[in-house]
């Protein structure tokens, strides 16, 4: 596991792979995974589950006890559901959402996928994405490139790609700028 050691640190790390590790063992990374994305959409859905997960106020028994209202309601079991219910118990879950995180983090090493951030000014067209995620599969080594893309129109043309700690600026809203700051510095 000394490659997962440098993906995820720290207190919610170490949950996470244990947590991964406990998943791997029980071959069910993917449910935990789907379990843990549902969990993490409930949670930035619902302020009262908000505070219920980053308040001191609650006591584990209340948290463990309301948490296992919403797991039956959302179809959250298993491994996923006892590990959420553990770290309640351990007063330790107002850092479920970095231990998410980092689970989707080790999940997604596993599976060579890697994540990349796309800003363009119009929609692409479906053949257009699927071409920037080949360039970008490449560029990352063969692994698949789960590719998010944004429209935001102020970069007036060209595309804006962060994939992992690298990023690279082609849109024409950057190049007029650079333009700009170079008239202003020979008149």
């Amino acid at each position: 596991m000394a490659k997962d050691d440098a993906i995820v640190t720290g207190m919610a790390g170490r949950y996470a792979q244990a947590l991964f590790q406990l998943a791997q063992e029980q071959g069910s990374t993917d449910k935990v995974a789907a379990d843990l994305q549902r969990f993490a959409a409930m949670i930035a859905e619902s302020a009262d589950l908000k505070s219920l997960v980053r308040s001191p106020v609650f006591s584990s028994q209340e948290q463990v006890k309301a948490l296992d209202a919403l797991f039956a309601r959302a179809e959250i079991s298993g491994v996923a559901a006892n590990f959420i219910k553990l770290v309640a118990m351990k007063r330790r879950l107002f850092a479920i959402g970095d231990m998410m995180k980092d689970f989707g983090k080790l999940h997604d090493a596993a599976r060579g996928v890697t994540h990349a951030e796309v800003t363009v000014a119009e929609p692409l067209a479906a053949e257009h994405l699927e071409a920037l995620k080949g360039a970008l599969s490449q560029v990352a080594g063969g692994k698949t490139v789960d590719v998010a893309v944004k429209v935001d129109p102020e970069i007036i043309g060209g595309i804006v790609v962060k994939l992992g700690s690298r990023m690279i600026d082609s849109s024409l809203k950057t190049k007029l700028n650079s333009i700009r700051t170079r008239m202003k510095e020979v008149g």
